[in-house]
């Protein structure tokens, strides 16, 4: 027991004597190793943890002892700055307006798959009859964010154009080719004004005896639409003789010849043609009259028009005015022109 006592007492006074420069002999690897790991790493990473650690420490040594440390005192500062606003930084918040209510992007989307042809502003007209008032920039937004084609250029119509178009009606052909390459002639006739359109007549012959009396019917189903007419807009067309226009000067009403074409039935023709047209197969004289009829039918009852503030030419109620809630949308569809053409309305 002596014998153990004794170099136990020994090892103590041996580790007091050497333990001061054991000490600097582990501090002098330790400088070293973090020299070698400086050339190995010279950026190393650290997380806010060893940040915390280190300006603690650093809070107790004096300047001198801090040298051969990975940081800076430069940049103990810039993290205590930073841990700082990093504490008051109220939290961010998103900038802008809400972001539109899922139901009414996948209605827009759903709108857009089920019509083809519907450009964002015809969309945007269709929303507007449903009481959903947003943006027609919005609907471009959803449809772009989707891949969508918007639609495509249109151009505004200009007040010289507005002016000249007060309170006249305007008239034209149509031709459309049948699927056994006949060829059919469609007069029509549109208010400039309201955007009201009239079926006359379809036929395989255009003359001049035909067009006079399609006049003379048309006034005989529509006695009273034209009375606050002034003018009459046409082309050149041979078709449109002496005895045609003079039942229209019978009525009061000017006539005024295009240059070279009516733009203001040309612009319903492709309308036509794009919605209805183009999207189907004509056979005979009878699908292409009910079809045409059918589309004018939806035309002035339904379809929104940007001039007159997304309403149809025979709508004179204000358009839906109410907020609603867009988690309950109850939105009913129909068919027209033999399914080519779909009508939405607020369900019950």
């Amino acid at each position: 027991m002596y014998r153990i006592l004794y170099r136990f007492l020994t090892s103590l006074a041996r580790l007091a004597v050497r333990s001061g420069r054991s000490k600097d002999l582990e501090i002098i690897v330790l400088r070293h190793q973090l020299r070698v790991l400086h050339r190995l790493n010279t950026r190393p990473a650290l997380n806010d943890d060893d940040r915390s650690l280190l300006g603690a420490i650093a809070q107790a040594l004096p300047r001198p002892l801090r040298a051969g440390w990975l940081v800076t005192p430069d940049t103990l500062l810039r993290w205590h700055r930073r841990r700082i606003a990093r504490h008051w930084a109220q939290p961010a918040q998103k900038p802008g307006r809400p972001s539109t209510h899922a139901a009414i992007r996948r209605l827009i989307l759903h709108m857009a798959t089920d019509n083809p042809t519907w450009g964002y502003r015809r969309i945007h007209g269709e929303l507007t009859r449903l009481g959903d008032h947003i943006g027609a920039s919005t609907v471009w937004r959803v449809l772009k964010d989707q891949g969508i084609d918007p639609a495509p250029g249109r151009t505004d119509v200009t007040w010289t154009q507005f002016l000249r178009s007060q309170a006249a009606i305007a008239c034209d052909f149509a031709s459309v080719d049948t699927a056994l390459m006949r060829r059919y002639y469609l007069l029509f006739f549109i208010d400039i004004t309201t955007r009201e359109v009239f079926f006359a007549g379809i036929t395989t012959n255009p003359t001049g005896p035909w067009t006079s009396q399609a006049a003379r019917n048309l006034f005989l189903r529509h006695p009273n639409r034209f009375a606050n007419s002034r003018a009459l807009v046409r082309d050149r067309g041979s078709q449109f003789v002496d005895t045609f226009d003079e039942i229209f000067r019978t009525e009061g009403l000017n006539i005024l010849k295009t240059p070279v074409a009516n733009t203001f039935a040309e612009r319903w023709i492709g309308t036509l043609r794009r919605e209805l047209l183009d999207r189907t197969i004509i056979w005979n004289q009878q699908q292409l009259e009910q079809l045409v009829t059918d589309y004018i039918d939806h035309y002035n009852a339904h379809r929104p028009h940007r001039s007159l503030d997304q309403r149809p030419p025979l709508n004179n109620d204000p358009p839906v005015t109410v907020d609603r809630d867009p988690t309950q949308l109850r939105i009913g569809k129909s068919t027209r022109c033999h399914g080519l053409i779909n009508e939405y309305k607020n369900a019950a």
